[in-house]
């Protein structure tokens, strides 16, 4: 890890300098090349000079760094994540100026960063308790060298009681691979997480050797490839994508194709998979890359989504069985009564047109899937041509979108 401020591009990348004792030239390796398999954070990224950001932009978008000077010709392999943090050139963010004026970097190199979270200090009382115990129990603990070091490096502050049994299950904990979360005694509620099922490990988190080892393997063991699903997924999400994007986001380019492709595959190998599926893979990158891009979080709505949709149904089934009841019920109205009111079935007709076309958004807007065929939205109605003219309306409208008779969200 570095700084912006203490970071300089052949520092970062590599660089020709003189042996003492020979004076030749030789080539040192920087940051980014010394980090290959790894991960490079710099902080402060902002603060970094034009010139020397302008060196990384080849390691960022080949993954090497290529080198002809004084007579030496290089090509070292980069292959490193970059994580930046920035400050916003106003000192505070502002929410009515786009992204790229808050951060005060260039399109070139925002657009070779896959992702781009805006931390934002909000006034939460709730949040601002939670970060306040997170650095209070920073400080609980010292390190060998005196600093304040953070809970997660130490073993469990197991209670009086549980150590005097910890010599008798020091066997077992030697080959878990959990161990006790304190981020629970942060929550001001009580309520634990695990609370709605049987799993006795739902509050627990991974130790970090065998996170570490998990990462290594699937890293390493696992290669996964394209099926023709998820490459067909791909394209019709990022063909919707860049008919979403506006000046109030960030640019939806051709590296934003390889985002998705490098985040489904990542999350294939999280699953051990050698194949990248368009159910999992694609909708869980399509998820993190939405919430970067448009702050929409799916995931987090699917429950929702789904308890609205099963109220729907009852109080559409309700009212279709009172409907129906009162028919019955009603007595035959005299044919005089019936003339009278053919004058409002002009307007009884647009109101039904109106409510087929939010059942039809509804349906498209709640999908849990990247997309859904027509033949699926309002399959309880036979014609099929009404939908479709409904759905061409909504697409010319731009509420959602409509290609090769699949529906997708906007």
């Amino acid at each position: 890890s570095t700084t912006g401020k203490g970071s300089s591009g052949v520092g970062l990348t590599a660089a020709v300098t003189s042996d003492p004792e020979t004076k030749e030239r030789r080539l040192e390796a920087g940051a980014m090349v010394l980090a290959d398999r790894g991960l490079v954070c710099v902080d402060e990224f902002d603060k970094m000079g034009e010139n020397d950001r302008v060196a990384i932009h080849e390691a960022m978008e080949q993954q090497t760094v290529t080198i002809a000077k004084a007579g030496l010709h290089a090509s070292l392999n980069a292959r490193c994540s970059v994580l930046a943090a920035a400050n916003p050139v106003y000192g505070q963010y502002d929410r009515k100026r786009r992204i790229q004026e808050n951060i005060g970097l260039p399109d070139s190199l925002l657009s070779r960063f896959d992702l781009l979270f805006v931390v934002l200090d909000q006034l939460d009382p709730d949040s601002d308790r939670r970060i306040a115990a997170h650095v209070i129990r920073g400080h609980r603990y010292l390190s060998v060298g005196g600093s304040a070091g953070h809970d997660s490096d130490y073993d469990d502050d197991s209670s009086e009681d549980e150590n005097e049994d910890s010599a008798n299950n020091a066997t077992s904990k030697a080959h878990s691979i959990w161990q006790r979360s304190r981020y629970d005694f942060a929550n001001s509620s009580r309520v634990r997480a695990g609370r709605e099922d049987d799993d006795p490990h739902s509050d627990d988190v991974l130790q970090h050797d065998f996170l570490r080892k998990y990462l290594h393997f699937a890293k390493h063991k696992f290669t996964p490839r394209l099926t023709d699903e998820a490459r067909e997924c791909i394209a019709g999400r990022y063909a919707e994508m860049r008919s979403r994007q506006d000046e109030r986001t960030l640019p939806v380019t051709a590296r934003s194709l390889e985002t998705i492709i490098r985040l489904a595959s990542a999350h294939a190998k999280a699953r051990l998979s050698n194949e990248v599926d368009a159910d999992t893979d694609v909708a869980a990158a399509m998820d993190i890359l939405s919430f970067a891009l448009y702050h929409e979080n799916t995931q987090v709505l699917e429950d929702t989504s789904l308890s609205k949709d099963k109220r729907k149904v009852d109080e559409l089934s309700n009212t279709d069985e009172e409907a129906s009841d009162s028919e019955d019920n009603s007595p035959k109205r005299p044919r005089a009564e019936d003339d009278l009111q053919d004058g409002a079935t002009s307007s009884n007709t647009s109101d039904a047109l109106s409510k087929l076309t939010a059942r039809v958004f509804e349906e498209v807007d709640t999908s849990l899937d990247d997309g859904i065929e027509i033949v699926e939205v309002c399959d309880d109605i036979t014609d099929r041509e009404l939908i479709a003219r409904v759905a061409r309306t909504l697409h010319e409208d731009g509420k959602i979108y409509m290609a090769d008779d699949m529906l997708y969200r906007v």
